[in-house]
């Protein structure tokens, strides 16, 4: 059985680590550079550095922190803000990047991912799908930072995307984002219940139980978190112990 991931996220905006509610309210957390070593040295699984505004702003992700980032850390680095080109991702792994994460622009041009796939191979491929459940109970994908609602289901996309050749879902749901309220749990176990990628849970996640849910009921295969890390209201190792306890096949 493999392994379940601990994955804590950084949100970047220019330079700093940062934090919001719903995608909103955002406030500072950090050095990144610290954070990032900080979590390694924690032993946390993988690291996921999210440039927050590059779509937004028509920005390339800062590679030159990418760099500064992977040369303190050893375990596996996602880096996603911006990404639309080959010449992007190779940029992104020259400077350490182990996976790239793309969400908006492959979403506005899916042959992206098949062209990453194939170049860069489908493990390096991490679909970012920000989602929120409407009034009508369908949860839709949104863009440019959960700024933009689409009419199209994420279930309908995450397939798609997986069938270009993703190899990743990082699934984050707007609903739960920082309210430390648990996890989305019943998209989270459709989408990992019906692909065959690992599904990362993010969003919501305030206690060590909300993991052991998210494992269980939401059969994710990885969970993200960002404030409770950065804010160590809940420390990386006592999480994992817990999880251990209760059965979850966690590294150590």
């Amino acid at each position: 059985m493999l392994t379940k991931r601990i994955i804590p996220c950084l949100d970047i905006k220019d330079g700093r680590t940062v934090k919001g509610i719903n995608f909103e309210q955002i406030r500072d957390a950090g050095d990144p550079i610290e954070l990032g070593a900080f979590y390694a040295a924690q032993g946390a699984d993988e690291l996921v550095f999210l440039d927050i505004t590059a779509t937004v702003e028509k920005r390339k992700t800062l590679s030159e922190l990418v760099n500064k980032i992977a040369h303190r850390i050893n375990i596996p680095f996602t880096v996603g803000g911006g990404i639309k080109s080959e010449e992007d991702v190779s940029i992104l792994l020259q400077n350490g990047a182990d996976k790239i994460s793309i969400n908006t622009a492959a979403f506005l041009d899916p042959t992206i991912i098949k062209s990453f796939s194939k170049n860069f191979g489908s493990q390096c491929v991490v679909l970012a799908i920000d989602a929120k459940c409407e009034d009508d109970g369908n949860w839709y994908v949104y863009l440019n930072g959960g700024r933009k609602k689409t009419d199209t289901l994420v279930m309908d996309w995450a397939k798609q995307a997986v069938d270009l050749g993703a190899g990743e879902i990082l699934l984050t749901s707007m609903n739960h984002d920082g309210t430390k309220q648990g996890f989305a749990l019943t998209i989270t176990e459709q989408l990992a219940s019906s692909l065959p990628v690992p599904i990362i849970a993010s969003g919501g996640g305030g206690t060590e139980a909300h993991f052991y849910d998210v494992f269980t009921k939401g059969k994710a295969d990885a969970a993200l978190a960002a404030s409770i890390f950065h804010y160590k209201e809940i420390a990386i190792p006592d999480l994992k112990n817990y999880l251990t306890q209760k059965g979850i096949n966690i590294r150590k």
